[in-house]
């Protein structure tokens, strides 16, 4: 008789982004002649930048011939890849990351997923509530959790965000190993200024404890005194590991492509108290279960370090922060509460309703979906996260029918 792995049913019924799936479906068979406009899951809508496109061709042609064809690449990544990553997203703004600690992958919701597995079972957990779902989900797959109870699993620690603290919650008083921090984050958009993120540090230097970084979104910020990385914080390498993707940077989600950030200065321990590299264990990780990302992506993804690809890059982002602007101001020009959208493409707003009332009620009488707060966890309940992942012209259009919709209740 062959068990299943009964974590797994620890696990809600279904996840956040198929229960919406599943309401879209259900509104456009009973509304087969209505147009939806989609500002829920956050997947960008606009084409790669061209140095991208042209890079990826070329690469293309290259393995159309046998004397420029690649096989199998390097589980870590292309040397030209790691290389102007080293230098243009870290070294550029004085943190000491080097081409090795970098580790090309097929996305950030992989990476952060399966870091998990580096470590021991009973690792006590810390994640923000509200959360990504992913960050929550793959733990409890691994067995860190107990029961799921009240819109929370047993012995999780909860780092609790609130309009009271501005969603960025501080360390908390119960002993955690591994930690989970998103910023920009998602879902709430809110941003991280250098001395919490600095309280971070201490707090898990102190703890013998690590940091697992999600900066996906760190190409909004447009505030310098903000850090982009965890690693431009002191002693940050001792205690932190971070996960970077090129989806909303440069428009890779259907293409996939991101980096893990894996300093050799950071330890975890054995149960005798040895120190391990962490670096160790990713790369070995990697070269067993992963085989690299394809090298026409990774000659495309190179083609953003170029000045031609970072300044169509920056313009997608300017595009999308845009869209953002324009309905942080609708909402609030509705009366709503909202927080996030200036240093991310994530609306969080206080909806003055539960949050699945409110998702319902946009879709069924304005033809718009966002993402209801609940399905980010139990302090999520009562907002929801708007997307300004779309064209100018359907934000506006979302946005009156969002504010018709509105006025008819």
């Amino acid at each position: 008789m062959i068990r299943i792995n009964e974590d797994y049913l620890k696990l809600k019924a279904s996840y956040l982004f198929s229960d919406i799936a599943g309401r879209i479906k259900a509104f456009q068979q009973a509304h087969p002649d209505r147009t939806i406009i989609r500002l829920g899951i956050g997947d960008v809508t606009r084409a790669l930048p061209p140095v991208c496109v042209a890079a990826f061709h070329q690469a293309v042609d290259e393995m159309s011939r046998d004397a420029t064809f690649r096989g199998y690449g390097p589980e870590q990544g292309y040397e030209f890849l790691r290389q102007a990553i080293a230098a243009e997203d870290f070294q550029r703004r004085g943190a000491d990351i080097q081409a090795d600690e970098i580790f090309v992958s097929d996305g950030s919701k992989c990476d952060t997923g399966n870091f998990q597995e580096l470590f021991a079972r009973d690792a006590r957990i810390a994640i923000p509530d509200p959360v990504y779902p992913v960050y929550l989900d793959t733990n409890v797959m691994a067995g860190r959790s107990g029961a799921f109870v009240d819109g929370r699993y047993e012995g999780i620690v909860y780092l609790e965000g609130s309009r009271e603290n501005g969603f960025v919650a501080d360390p908390p008083d119960l002993p955690a190993d591994l930690v989970y921090l998103c910023f920009p984050n998602n879902p709430t958009g809110a941003t991280i200024d250098r001395q919490r993120l600095a309280a971070w540090v201490d707090w898990a230097r102190d703890q013998k404890a690590l940091i697992l970084f999600d900066a996906a979104y760190e190409a909004f910020i447009r505030d310098d005194s903000l850090p982009r990385s965890i690693f431009e914080i002191p002693g940050a390498r001792e205690v932190a590991v971070e996960f970077r993707s090129f989806s909303k940077t440069a428009g890779f989600t259907g293409t996939r492509c991101a980096y893990t950030v894996v300093p050799k200065d950071c330890k975890a321990y054995t149960a005798a108290g040895e120190k391990v590299p962490v670096h160790r264990l990713w790369s070995r990780r990697q070269s067993t279960k992963f085989n690299g990302v394809s090298y026409p992506v990774q000659r495309a993804a190179a083609a953003v370090y170029t000045p031609e690809g970072r300044q169509q890059a920056k313009a997608l982002v300017d595009g999308y922060l845009a869209n953002a602007d324009m309905i942080r101001d609708a909402m609030q020009a509705l009366g709503f509460t909202c927080f996030g959208g200036r240093h991310s493409p994530y609306i969080w707003v206080e909806c003055r309703r539960p949050s699945w009332e409110f998702f319902d009620l946009l879709l069924d009488r304005a033809g718009v979906v966002c993402t209801p707060g609940a399905g980010f966890g139990r302090c999520g309940e009562g907002y929801a996260r708007i997307s300004a992942f779309n064209s100018k012209e359907n934000v506006q259009a979302a946005m009156t029918r969002i504010r018709e919709a509105l006025e008819e209740t």
